[in-house]
């Protein structure tokens, strides 16, 4: 993964009114954490940083340009405002070319499991210790054709050259079954429900078709019974 390069400046005034005043100008606020040096305080062009995290995706890694000082810095922590979906601050990790990091990288599955068959991710992400400069955006895995019964442990993986897998080698990540029929389903629900002695509630369809049945049932005479 290469870090796309971000012209940003440093930045002096803290607090939520700096922060809003940064924001009104179209800029995010951030701080780059690392290496045992004092946080540093930058501002970054909005547009441009949302374009380099989705294209870098959970793990982006950028080129900070910091008043004429390059600086490789992981992304750590993005806030986005829940009603406008712009940036609101993002934590940054100061990282130098060839030094490993420790990263959880998502799993993209690919392919098509055999019909009748329910595919479950178990884990969507796997964390793995890799150089920050080839992190992989993804850990591909390919189903295709899988019968029920497979499953993917992530020991199977296949990692990026010079990536170690951190998570226990049998750690279930996939798990693909037999696919359970609605019916199947809702009689295993009434089972449960029965042994926890659970009532279920008559809707009013089942209640006016009981009537009816009882209705059509007191209207037949009884055989051998008296007529007149």
């Amino acid at each position: 993964m290469s870090a796309e390069k971000i012209q940003a400046e440093a930045r002096t005034e803290f607090g939520k009114g700096a922060a809003r005043r940064i924001r009104r100008e179209h800029k995010v606020p951030a701080v780059v954490y690392g290496h045992g040096n004092d946080p540093i305080h930058i501002t970054l062009p909005g547009h441009a940083t949302m374009m380099a995290l989705k294209n870098g995706g959970s793990n982006a890694l950028l080129d900070l340009d910091i008043d004429g000082k390059s600086q490789l810095a992981l992304t750590r922590e993005v806030q986005v405002d829940p009603i406008k979906r712009t940036l609101e601050h993002i934590d940054f990790v100061a990282v130098r070319k060839g030094e490993k990091v420790t990263v959880d990288v998502p799993v993209h599955l690919v392919g098509d499991a055999q019909r009748e068959t329910l595919v479950v991710t178990e884990n969507a992400t796997v964390q793995i210790e890799a150089e920050a400069t080839h992190i992989p955006e993804f850990i591909e895995i390919d189903i295709e054709g899988a019968t029920a019964g497979t499953q993917i442990l992530a020991s199977d993986l296949k990692l990026p050259s010079g990536s170690t897998l951190l998570v226990d080698a049998d750690t279930l990540i996939v798990n693909v079954t037999e696919q359970v029929s609605a019916e199947a389903l809702e009689a295993e629900l009434e089972e449960a429900e029965a042994e926890a002695g659970i009532e279920r509630e008559v809707s009013d369809e089942d209640a006016a078709a009981a009537d009816e049945s009882g209705d059509e049932a007191a209207a037949e005479p009884a055989e051998g019974g008296d007529s007149e």
